[in-house]
């Protein structure tokens, strides 16, 4: 028998979750398989608040509880996110799944996380006590660790508006279906007026968190596409210093290869 409280708005679900040691559950496809006869569930998937796609000035709003399928289906959503929603196992779980639980699993394979990670997007964690906005990379402690407090919920993700629509998002797994990824990749430039104004990249499953390093690909920033291909051997050596994939199911050289092919692939895909 699950025990747990079913939440119906925001403030009951933060209510509860103050009051109770209550496990969060939205879609639960990652809590399902695991046994836990003693865990009490806080079901999420009927808290309004948690379950919409919207849009202001700045920010792509997608709430916590949303589904792949809701993302692939919505208008709002960034074309690099739908992509990488819809390569993510098979429809009944795209229809189950959840971003926010995606995300707060802290697992380095989490494909959508792997996007937020890519495009720099921002976590807002709500408790009873107030509310703070913080960007993806300060979420993740360690690979299962992220800095969610026992009494805050994920309620929102915020995605830029715009300045995501050149990207490059490339899954590497053992199958075209189904796939847990061995090693993932995203990527988003902006070119304006010649220059290259953003550089974004993201690697999964290759360490404990998503490999995000905002300081290597500073060095493309400002630059145009001729001045990139000059410090391009550059860019790359430190990017292969920076990757120290951690052992797996495949080795840590095969990783490594397959990141450093992906991240060439793009540089030339994008003129670079």
């Amino acid at each position: 028998m699950v025990n747990g409280y079913q939440a119906s708005s925001l403030k009951e679900a933060l209510d509860i979750r103050t009051k109770e040691n209550v496990t969060p559950y939205a879609g639960g496809t990652d809590l399902m398989i695991k046994e836990n006869e003693n865990a009490t569930y806080l079901f999420l998937n009927k808290v309004p608040e948690m379950k919409k796609i919207l849009e202001n000035e700045e920010y792509i709003r997608i709430g916590a509880s949303c589904t792949f399928t809701d993302i692939i289906e919505s208008e709002l959503a960034p074309a690099i996110l739908k992509e990488a929603a819809s390569q993510i196992a098979a429809p009944a779980i795209r229809n189950l799944g959840t971003v926010g639980g995606n995300i707060c699993n802290g697992s380095p394979k989490a494909d959508s996380a792997l996007i937020f990670f890519a495009t720099d997007s921002k976590l807002r964690l709500v408790s009873s006590r107030g509310e703070r906005v913080i960007p993806i990379t300060e979420f993740y402690l360690g690979r299962n660790k992220t800095s969610l407090q026992p009494d805050e919920l994920l309620v929102e993700i915020f995605m830029d508006k715009t300045g995501l629509d050149n990207y490059y998002y490339k899954k590497v797994g053992a199958r075209n279906a189904l796939a847990i990824s061995r090693v993932s990749f995203a990527a988003v430039i902006n070119i304006e007026n010649g220059k290259i104004v953003n550089c974004m990249t993201a690697f999964g499953a290759v360490s404990d968190v998503v490999l995000r390093r905002k300081d290597i690909d500073a060095m493309l920033i400002g630059k145009t596409i001729k001045e990139a291909k000059f410090v391009k051997e550059d860019y790359l050596a430190a990017y292969d210093k920076a990757i120290v994939p951690i052992r797996g199911r495949v080795s840590a050289e095969y990783r490594k290869n397959v990141c450093m092919n992906l991240l060439r692939d793009f540089l030339q895909s994008k003129g670079i």
